[in-house]
């Protein structure tokens, strides 16, 4: 079951994020082309200050989730109902403050950010974007966090990739006929509510045992507010960015960072999806078989560090041909700098590589004592990013972030392997060390030459042959870490295999031959 539910995270999620991207790409440049550098910074600028309205739910979600797994591999539907009565009604009550400040941040936004649009277009931009996903965390917050707790994460991922795909081609035909940007961003909301209605059939239908009504066990979820500290850390990383340019420099600024970070972003999204295919199994684990645990974590250590350094090198080889072509025709802003992909690279290869130590952090529910050291990253992020916007602009703010990552990354390897796993970090660094100049490496040769990318076509088949040749070296670079790892993968891709009767032979008919 384990296998098979990391393999549907996967490859749906996988194919959640190839649909997601590429019909997201549309919007950015249609809304730039109709509306100006200006109306894209703008859209970008007042989703991540909504995005921050998600620490409501961040801290019982992760305290949520990790008390959920042992009571989860042992089957214990009173415990996982008595966890769900408790987080359900910290949902409810704080799902009220959720809709009151995307309220006030509808009000106050529009008389502080100078934007080219009036006000009351800036506050139902602001109300439409924030309303969905307050409606969406008040009904169905408790519902979601289960199933990611069970490892059902691909059934988020059908429904967002669904409900995404809805929202882009709506969105598309919306300004490609001309509508106003209140218009276009209504259709996120509606989107919003049908999924809810979604949520709702299926758990009717398959956790029809689920009883809320239950006496909530508080308990469970009482490092809810350390686990806040972590996630706030975390989401300061994603969007404290576009919050200091916006409001140190101006919307065509923030709208050139927007587009670097929404091809990075891709990496992200594949780290949320991965993790989150893995972590339930480790997860389980962790309290069920140590010794299980310890081989599983080793083999994913390996590979996902090298997934992520490889999917890294090929996006900062191929974004600025991409920029080339995707920002074609946009006279407003000069989109081409050289120096920003391995800003981005470096500050993307520090927050996602550290992926495995975090993990095991929260799966071991240490988020009260790791929260200073959470606490000191963000202080780091914002302090530095600050000064350094008003020096270097744009290259600042990431500056400042890999400033704190370097920090918090290296304090995550020690802590988690010296504490929680009782080995040496330097198992970890080493595999650290060899893919940074595998990465050096490759990047120094690649932009030797000069990529004849003059096409979107060009661009696929270059991307294509780039990642044949890259993935498979980070692969056996990695492998030569790990070779109990590298020889039990044939073990597991038999046994992912088997579950879907890939590979099986056919029963014997008839008698012997």
């Amino acid at each position: 079951m384990i296998a098979k539910r990391s393999f549907l995270n996967i490859s749906i999620g996988l194919l959640s994020q190839l649909v997601t991207i590429a019909l997201s790409f549309f919007i950015p440049r249609l809304i730039m082309l109709n509306y100006g550098s200006e109306a894209n910074g703008l859209v970008a600028s007042i989703t991540q200050i909504i995005a921050y309205l998600s620490l409501l739910e961040a801290g019982v979600g992760a305290a949520s989730i990790q008390a959920l797994y042992r009571p989860i591999s042992k089957n214990d539907r009173s415990k996982i109902n008595d966890i769900l009565a408790a987080t359900s009604i910290y949902y409810k009550k704080t799902g009220l403050y959720y809709f009151a400040a995307v309220v006030l941040i509808a009000g106050v936004y529009p008389f502080v950010i100078e934007s080219g649009f009036d006000a009351v277009t800036v506050m139902a931009v602001v109300a439409l974007s924030g309303l969905g996903g307050a409606v969406n965390y008040y009904f169905q917050g408790k519902f979601r966090v289960l199933l990611l707790a069970e490892g059902k994460s691909y059934i988020d991922s059908s429904v967002g990739t669904i409900a995404n795909v809805a929202n882009s081609l709506v969105r598309i035909v919306l300004l490609l006929q001309g509508f106003n940007i209140i218009a276009v961003q209504a259709v996120y909301f509606i989107v919003i509510l049908l999924q809810i209605v979604f949520y709702r059939f299926y758990i009717r239908k398959y956790y029809s045992w689920i009883d809320l009504n239950r006496k909530p066990d508080y308990g469970a979820i009482s490092q809810k507010n350390s686990a806040l500290i972590h996630e706030l850390s975390y989401l300061i990383f994603r969007n404290t960015d576009i919050l200091v340019l916006t409001l140190f420099t101006n919307l065509k600024v923030v709208s050139i960072y927007v587009l670097y970070n929404m091809v990075f972003n891709f990496v992200d999204n594949l780290v949320h999806m991965v993790t989150g295919s893995f972590k339930f199994a480790l997860g389980q684990s962790y309290f069920d078989n140590r010794e299980k645990f310890i081989k599983m974590y080793n083999m994913y250590e390996t590979y996902y560090t090298g997934f992520i350094f490889a999917v890294i090198t090929v996006v900062t080889i191929m974004i600025l041909p991409f920029m080339h072509l995707y920002t074609a025709g946009i006279k407003d802003n000069n989109y081409i700098d050289v120096l920003l992909p391995l800003l981005f690279a470096a500050a993307k290869l520090l927050m996602n590589a550290r992926a495995p130590v975090d993990n095991v952090i929260e799966i071991a529910g240490h988020f009260r004592s790791t929260q200073g050291r959470s606490i000191l990253e963000s202080v780091i992020n914002l302090v530095c990013s600050i000064g350094f916007v008003l020096l270097f602009g744009i290259y600042g703010v990431l500056m400042g972030t890999i400033a704190a990552l370097l920090y918090r990354t290296t304090d995550m390897i020690f802590y988690a392997n010296r504490r929680l796993m009782d080995r040496s970090p330097w198992l970890t660094f080493k595999k650290w060390g060899a893919n940074i100049a595998l990465f050096v490496f490759i990047y120094l040769v690649v932009e030797s030459v000069t990529l004849p990318v003059h096409s979107y076509l060009s661009f696929v088949i270059w991307g294509i042959v780039l990642s044949a040749v890259i993935f498979p070296i980070y692969l056996a670079i990695n492998s030569l870490f790990e070779k109990d790892s590298f020889a039990l993968l044939p073990e597991l891709v038999k046994r992912v295999t088997s579950r879907f009767g890939i590979g099986k032979k056919p029963a014997a008919q008839g008698g012997s031959q």
